[in-house]
């Protein structure tokens, strides 16, 4: 597989947006010393990478978004499972993205839906149960309301990027297909 400079580039600046929207510009809950819930929209570079680079660009701007997020900001100590998530948000939607069978607008809510659900509302709650022995109920109450509000957030963002014609021109023209 061959992967492009421009592809790169992009993706570290995708990275880095994860990281300042993680870890900076995000509300966080804490349980004890553990951050159990962060509100925040630092998953939305990750997604938009997947949909826009494919699967192994999105796990790989996911992976290092956690990686490097946790070495400037660490919460706690590392876990490679939350790693593992934010890979997960960023190759689901690439999946999505190269579904050709489905409608664009189909692919995009598809892949925002599913790594939401999946990852948001029902991995990383486990992670954080089993991990930790945070209670399931503390952890998902927030998410059932947190994770819709994600999704259409996050699918109406990328519907004003699609129809901006700067973000046009500069980024989905990488998009895949």
């Amino acid at each position: 597989m061959h992967i492009r400079t421009r592809s790169l580039v992009f993706g570290g600046i995708l990275i880095a947006i994860s990281i300042v929207l993680t870890r900076f510009a995000s509300i966080r809950v804490n349980f004890g010393a553990v951050e159990g819930i962060r509100i925040g929209f630092g998953t939305f570079p990750i997604i938009f990478a997947g949909f826009c680079f494919g699967p192994l660009i999105g796990a790989l701007v996911g992976a290092f978004s956690d990686i490097l997020g946790y070495i400037l900001s660490p919460g706690g100590p590392y876990m490679p499972h939350f790693t593992l998530s934010s890979a997960l948000y960023g190759m689901i939607p690439g999946f999505f993205a190269m579904a050709s069978y489905l409608s664009e607008r189909s692919r995009i809510l598809g892949g925002i839906l599913v790594s939401q659900l999946f990852v948001g509302l029902l991995l990383t709650p486990f992670f954080l149960t089993t991990l930790f022995g945070i209670p399931w109920k503390f952890l998902i109450i927030p998410r059932l309301v947190s994770t819709p509000v994600q999704i259409i957030a996050y699918f109406y963002i990328f519907q004003v990027l699609r129809r901006s014609s700067f973000a046009n021109e500069l980024l989905f023209r990488e998009c895949a297909r």
